[in-house]
């Protein structure tokens, strides 16, 4: 049912929501460019380097339910501007972080506080927008604000990095998150939910703990081998995880509504939106420093090179939704992925000579074909979801994505890892034991012991480095060419022609939900 139409006031505090959405998504992007400065700064050891990259993503993920339940108890813009501050805070630490521990720890604050963006700028526009279309254009123009996060964070952060340090990237974040606190209280309204649920300490602690666990094992397992304790790691954040779905069938105001589960379609579209982010982030994380380290571009130059894979990723996004007037959801989504898998297998033949047109063509591919699956996912989703319940579907949707594509990075990143060690192993033959430690352990090391060799042995260190780089990257490129075809598979299976239409038909009413 449509409301009254929105103000000028509610259309400028839209703007303002837009900003830590943009900033939220630069931070996971905006990093990756950083790396070879870092390494060479800070000399972490490659899991720490992991650690680094993707625990933003895993504290994000593992707080995103939490906050949208405190959001409902203290107010949903009391919250924004708590996470705003805290996320300029953690920047600045992060910014100025002079050990790999400080840098880490500061990586987690910002990934807590950039959890509170998602469900709070959300459940604003609902509150905001009464007008059913006018809300629509609002929910479109917040999911764009995501996507340019993502096309303007590489540029901007090759930018900073051109002239400053690696720390530089971080305080693009500031000036922006003082002007959500001073705008904020303007132009936002205050909303809290009189029927909200007490928080539940005890589940907020088992998701974030069983997250972490789990990751943890599954890192150390993809970077050393079977162990004890990586075993140890991979079992506690099962049993926790088992712990805290048990805990939620026991809550009157569960954190998570298991119901949702089982709403026809809804699990589908979940797994295939994860399985999306689980590939496509997996696989950028090689795409920065193979351009740096590999190709030899400056920062500013590598973001530059990411520029028209992010932009094909927003326009066929905002074209989308017209092109799906003609054809079922499902089937969009598997054409798309077909465009995927070839821009994969076009980036499984790339090695030192490849030229930059056939990087933009693979990389295009790619993120085009991925669009369909990140779009239409979320509305299928929010589909299933009966309206009382599309906040808890939205927070669900956000943790498997932020989660996944965590994940992704983890697991893609620990195999390129073994990858590489394995294949420099005769480093040794050539290299004092410390150099060649050093140099089997990251590209960007192996690049930095060799500014300090003689020009024939760093020639020859430099060459094997990259070969063994590529062949990593090579590697987990097929597996996404394969990984993108099952997923097609598994969506024609799940999903079928018809897409979401059955699923809004069977949608249950508020009845159904609450027996």
């Amino acid at each position: 049912m449509s409301g009254p139409k929105a103000t000028r006031r509610e259309w400028i505090g839209l703007l303002v929501l837009t900003l830590p959405c943009l900033l939220y998504s630069m931070d996971l992007t905006v990093l990756h460019l950083a790396i070879p400065k870092l390494t060479e700064d800070l000399k972490p050891s490659s899991s720490e380097l992991l650690w680094i990259i993707d625990i933003y993503g895993f504290f994000v993920a593992g707080s995103l339910i939490t906050m949208g339940t405190l959001g409902d108890r203290i107010g949903r813009r009391r919250l924004l501007l708590i996470g705003a501050a805290a996320f300029g805070v953690a920047s600045v630490i992060a910014a100025f972080a002079n050990t790999t521990e400080t840098l880490i720890a500061s990586r987690a604050l910002l990934g807590l506080a950039g959890a509170t963006v998602a469900p709070s700028t959300f459940s604003l526009i609902r509150n905001m927008f009464h007008d059913e279309h006018e809300r629509t254009r609002a929910i479109a123009l917040w999911i764009t604000a995501y996507s340019v996060g993502g096309v303007i964070g590489p540029v901007l952060g090759g930018l900073m990095l051109e002239y400053f340090w690696w720390g530089s990237v971080f305080l693009l974040a500031v000036p922006v998150m003082v002007l959500v606190l001073v705008t904020g209280p303007l132009l936002l309204p205050e909303y809290k939910d009189p029927n909200a649920g007490r928080p539940d300490l005890a589940s907020a602690a088992l998701s974030i703990a069983a997250v972490l666990a789990g990751v943890f094992g599954l890192k150390l397992i993809a970077q050393d081998g079977l162990s004890p304790l990586p075993l140890a790691g991979a079992v506690a954040g099962l049993a926790l995880g088992v712990m805290f779905v048990r805990r939620q069938r026991t809550l009157a105001d569960p954190f998570i509504d298991l119901w949702l589960f089982r709403a026809p379609g809804f699990s589908a579209s979940l797994a295939t939106y994860a399985i999306g982010a689980f590939v496509m982030l997996g696989a950028f994380l090689f795409i920065p420093q193979y351009l740096q380290l590999v190709l030899g571009l400056s920062p500013l130059e590598a973001g530059l090179w990411t520029l028209p894979w992010a932009i094909g990723f927003v326009v066929a996004s905002n074209v989308l939704p017209s092109l799906t007037k003609h054809t079922q959801p499902a089937t969009a989504m598997v054409l798309g992925l077909l465009l995927a898998a070839a821009g994969f297998a076009l980036f499984a033949r790339m090695d030192e000579s490849t030229g930059f047109p056939y990087f933009v063509v693979a990389s295009i591919l790619f993120s085009v074909g991925f669009s369909p699956i990140f779009t239409l996912t979320n509305a299928l989703i929010m589909t299933a979801a009966p309206p009382e319940r599309a906040g808890a579907a939205a927070g669900l949707s956000e943790t498997s994505a932020e989660l996944s594509g965590a994940l992704g990075i983890a697991v893609f990143g620990s195999l390129g890892v073994a990858l590489y060690r394995g294949a420099m192993g005769d480093a040794e033959s050539y290299l004092p034991l410390q150099e060649a430690i050093a140099a089997k352990d990251t590209l960007g090391g192996a690049v930095a012991i060799a500014g300090a060799l003689p020009v024939p042995l760093a020639g020859r260190l430099v060459d094997s480095a990259r070969d063994a780089f590529v062949l990593g990257m090579q590697v987990c490129a097929t597996i996404s060419t394969a990984g993108a075809l099952v997923l097609a598979v598994f969506i024609r299976h799940s999903l079928g022609e018809r897409g979401g239409s059955a699923v809004a038909r069977s949608r249950p009413g508020p009845q159904d939900v609450r027996r």
